[in-house]
């Protein structure tokens, strides 16, 4: 090799290895110097480690504000999936692709598929002798006005899914002063009649949401009592309430008239739930009452399981089986004629007062943790078994399913006080919702299924909507799509 060809790339080399600021000061002293530097006459680039797709998408996102990006990337998510449906048609047109349907441009499957692309070469430099099969969908009609192949029209047909947008922001907000910051009670629930029942203090309010009216339904202050549970009856015509000193308490909410007071407790009364003219109670002493609102109050049935006070109850949709969740880290389940329980679930580290069952899939079951245990769990009681689980991050307060999706939501208290939106068996979150100061600890779903009211320690009770009714039938707008334009 010329030794000063070696001379002159060796120079070129250490000066592309030195750093940034030895190279300016280099730089700035060459051009001071009145003595000329004798350039090489070869450039050789060093692009190792250089990712220039990536590069070149950040430049001008670096330059940006966190929230600007995140309203640009909003603005521009039907862009892009106009540009990934029509990469995918130039694909069928140009390379014979055969694609039908539109990929989801935000899920990891497309990475992989442009990763599994064919691996035919776009120029060929050998002639192909195999003839091609004759194909039916691909074949152009010659009475078609369209020069897009049959396998093009059905992408352009394929049906493009919206895109699921949850305000995060409540759309009414009331204030509920006296709400209790405890996560033992459970002081807020939505009858079938609209009408959303509150235990504030001593008193129980119902709200309309048809027309926002406020009235008080009770005032136990008059006994020295206060409200510690509610709880609507499936037709919405009764509500339960439960009271410190151990009582349960049956109204007419139409009439706004005491029907009857139910003994049997000795400590206060956190948990109710009806089944069908059956009503279960669970209290601070460890029991669990199940009486009929019809017959004398002697006919009751004890449930006795728990080592601590009970603080969830749920009936199955079938009306078969009771979920119990206790201070003791227990979840029980219960049949209608047996005095013990038939299932017994010991894998939480917390108390257990989240306790929801799935309407859509018959026996599950899901339960959420308190400050230690923190988690998800979810139980096939048909066999017993251990489903899934989640670490949530914080303090599970209260749970409930969707009726028309396969998706719940959970409410959270520490250390985060969010309201999460959950897709099932995925278990992916579909949204996070913030707003509250306080423990989220009350939660209830519009009969409608659409909307849920959370209520928290801050005294404000929060409307949100996080479920669709029904599936969207909307078509989306496009430019890729033939039928939306005069053509």
């Amino acid at each position: 090799m010329d030794q000063e060809y070696e001379r002159r790339l060796l120079r070129q080399i250490n000066h592309q290895n030195l750093p940034a600021e030895a190279r300016l000061t280099k730089c700035l002293s060459a051009t001071c110097s009145p003595v000329s530097v004798k350039s090489g006459d070869r450039f050789i680039p060093t692009r190792a480690g250089s990712n220039w797709s990536i590069n070149f998408h950040y430049a001008n996102e670096n330059c940006r504000s966190p929230s600007q990006n995140h309203k640009a990337k909003d603005a521009t998510s039907d862009s892009s999936k106009d540009a990934v449906a029509y990469a995918a048609l130039l694909r069928n047109e140009l390379l014979g692709a055969g694609i039908e349907t539109v990929p989801d441009p935000h899920t990891e499957d497309r990475r992989h598929a442009v990763l599994s692309q064919d691996s035919h070469s776009l120029f060929r430099y050998t002639v192909h002798t195999k003839r091609v099969p004759f194909d039916n969908d691909n074949e152009v009609s010659p009475y078609s006005l369209s020069p897009l192949s049959n396998k093009s029209h059905k992408l352009l047909r394929s049906p493009r899914k919206p895109a699921r947008k949850i305000s995060k922001i409540p759309f009414k907000v009331l204030d509920a002063p006296e709400l209790q910051d405890d996560f033992y009670l459970n002081l807020v629930d939505w009858s079938a009649g609209n009408l959303l029942s509150v235990g504030l203090g001593a008193c129980v309010y119902l709200w309309s949401a048809c027309t926002s009216q406020v009235t008080r339904l009770c005032d136990l202050s008059v006994d020295g009592d206060s409200v510690t549970s509610v709880c609507w009856n499936e037709r919405g015509s009764l509500v339960a309430v439960g009271t410190h000193k151990g009582y349960v308490q049956v109204w007419d909410a139409a009439g706004g008239r005491k029907l009857t007071s139910l003994e049997g407790h000795s400590a206060r009364v956190g948990a109710l739930a009806w089944n069908g003219e059956q009503l279960s109670s669970g209290s601070r002493d460890r029991v669990i009452l199940q009486r009929d609102v019809r017959t004398p109050p002697s006919a009751e049935r004890r449930l006795q399981g728990h080592r601590q006070e009970v603080c969830g109850l749920k009936w199955s949709p079938d009306h078969q089986h009771l979920a119990s969740g206790g201070n003791d880290n227990k979840l029980l389940v219960w049949n209608s004629s047996s005095l013990l329980p038939v299932q017994q679930y010991s894998d939480h580290l917390a108390a257990v007062k989240a306790i929801a069952w799935s309407p859509h899939q018959h026996g599950l079951l899901a339960s959420g943790g308190g400050t230690a245990d923190r988690c998800l769990r979810f139980w096939n009681t048909l066999t017993g078994q251990a489903l899934q689980s989640t670490d949530t991050g914080s303090q599970v307060c209260n749970l409930a399913w969707s009726k028309h999706a396969n998706e719940l939501v959970s409410t959270h208290g520490y250390s985060q006080n969010q309201i999460l939106v959950w897709k099932y068996p995925s278990l992916t979150q579909v949204a996070k919702l913030t707003g509250h100061s306080y423990r989220v600890l009350y939660l209830a779903v519009s009969p409608d299924g659409e909307a849920i009211v959370t209520g928290a320690g801050d005294e404000t009770l929060r409307f949100w909507n996080v479920f669709s009714k029904t599936r969207c039938t909307k078509e989306s707008k496009s430019v890729l799509n033939l039928f939306t334009r005069i053509r």
